[in-house]
């Protein structure tokens, strides 16, 4: 007896997730908006919505995570006290919005070099960030900490530092003042 989770069209469950979130890696939101919503229609809704914050999170750059709650949170308020599950227009926006959105892999990449050591073949200058105790960075010390007050550090030299240490750095409208 197949004891594989399937989909209303009869897909293997874990195949549909696959495709889905590889679609979205892809800017495929035809795709990604196809395996999404047959999940959907299949009753694994709340799946769905777990895979999204995932997806915002390993796969993407940037604050799209807010974006998707946010769109998450309209799909509660639609839902509440409904019979039957509906709102899947949210569920088609957080695709579309994972589609377009910059990818990085960052987030994903810095949890396995650090925590799975075995699985990542990272070169020397990775082993410093493994090290079980990391140093406090200098910049660290500033005038709201002791050890920066001992060293003579001011809120001058506060607002002067860490302007100058913004990166990637956003125009701001009292930057002439700093």
């Amino acid at each position: 007896m197949d004891k594989t989770l399937r989909t209303i069209k009869g897909y293997d469950f874990h195949e549909c997730t696959s495709a889905m979130q590889k679609a979205i890696r892809r800017a495929d939101a035809a795709v990604a908006g196809y395996f999404a919503l047959e999940l959907w229609h299949s009753g694994y809704w709340n799946y769905v919505w777990k895979r999204l914050f995932t997806i915002s999170a390993e796969d993407c750059h940037g604050l799209i995570t807010k974006e998707i709650e946010a769109l998450y949170n309209g799909y509660m308020l639609v839902n509440k006290g409904a019979k039957t599950h509906k709102g899947r227009i949210f569920i088609s926006k957080a695709v579309i919005l994972l589609c377009h959105v910059a990818k990085s892999r960052d987030a994903d990449h810095l949890q396995c070099i650090i925590y799975d050591k075995d699985m990542v073949d990272a070169d020397s200058f990775l082993e410093e960030v493994r090290q079980e105790m990391k140093p406090i960075p200098t910049y660290a010390f500033d005038c709201h900490t002791q050890t920066g007050r001992r060293m003579g550090k001011t809120k001058e030299d506060f607002f002067k530092e860490e302007f100058n240490a913004l990166s990637p750095k956003q125009l701001g409208l009292f930057d002439n003042l700093i």
